[in-house]
């Protein structure tokens, strides 16, 4: 497993131009994504009474919030635009995931890497897995959402909305990470120009599950950690260190997905020998 994660970590700093890329595609993202709900926020927030409010003018804030969201389309512009926000993630992102893995594939052939000519060539299969998956992840939602809304409002403690809810947010949680080990092999299984692609790919990643998904587990243990360490810092020691920590700790949350996708492909790789 350490060499698979030496070999990812060389196949990563071979990417770090990949990894500003995603580095500045997610900075804008999430600039957009803050600027999406200050703008809903704020104005809702301005109308809540000041300086220790009475039980009564909490409450009428509410009914006239619930007033406004029920009975007219004050949230419609708003929902389009958070539509039309996930609907551009949903083009772009497999767009970057198709060049990555392909350059991934391609690393040690002359000419630097091949992000754009990754793009060319996998974006349709790698796009439309991307779909599949992300569909299959939130099917559950379908079935679980309505009774967690039903256990929200009819738990007498929270013990006892952890104890209906863990159980199912749990599954839901597995099941959104195998979904993810799988068809990330079949992504890689599309972007290669070798072997059985996606059906061979998906056949070695089950074969060896185990592996694949130790391996993946301890990256993302590792980003994980690095993250609580960030955030701690920042609470202990909060100033301008602090702030220009916690803005870098983005572009190492970015290296470290590009190094957990190289070493989950090596492991795959050695795995088809």
């Amino acid at each position: 497993m350490k060499n698979h994660m030496m070999q990812g970590w060389r196949l990563a700093i071979k990417h770090f131009y990949i990894v500003i890329l995603l580095f500045l595609y997610q900075l804008l993202w999430g600039f957009f994504l803050y600027r999406f709900i200050d703008s809903v926020v704020s104005p809702l927030l301005q109308r809540f009474p000041d300086h220790s409010p009475a039980n009564s003018a909490i409450q009428l804030f509410m009914s006239e919030a619930q007033f406004q969201i029920m009975k007219t389309d004050l949230l419609t512009p708003y929902l389009w635009l958070l539509g039309g926000l996930f609907a551009a993630r949903m083009l772009l992102s497999p767009l970057f995931n198709a060049g990555l893995l392909y350059s991934l594939q391609h690393a040690s052939e002359p000419g630097g890497t091949q992000f754009l000519q990754g793009i060319r060539k996998a974006w349709k299969p790698v796009t439309l897995l991307y779909w599949i998956e992300t569909l299959l992840a939130l099917a559950p939602a379908w079935w679980l959402a309505p009774r967690g809304l039903d256990a929200l409002l009819h738990s007498r403690s929270i013990g006892d909305l952890l104890q209906q809810l863990l159980p199912a947010a749990g599954g839901w949680l597995i099941w959104g990470i195998l979904l993810h080990l799988l068809f990330l092999a079949m992504q890689f299984g599309a972007t290669s120009e070798k072997g059985g692609g996606i059906f061979q790919s998906l056949g070695v990643a089950i074969k060896h599950l185990l592996p694949f998904a130790g391996l993946s587990l301890l990256m993302w243990a590792i980003g994980s950690g690095i993250g609580l360490f960030v955030t701690s810092f920042s609470l202990v020691w909060a100033g301008f260190i602090a702030l220009i920590v916690h803005q870098g700790y983005h572009l190492v949350r970015t290296l470290m997905k590009v190094w957990t996708l190289a070493s989950q492909y090596d492991i795959l790789r050695s795995k088809e020998v």
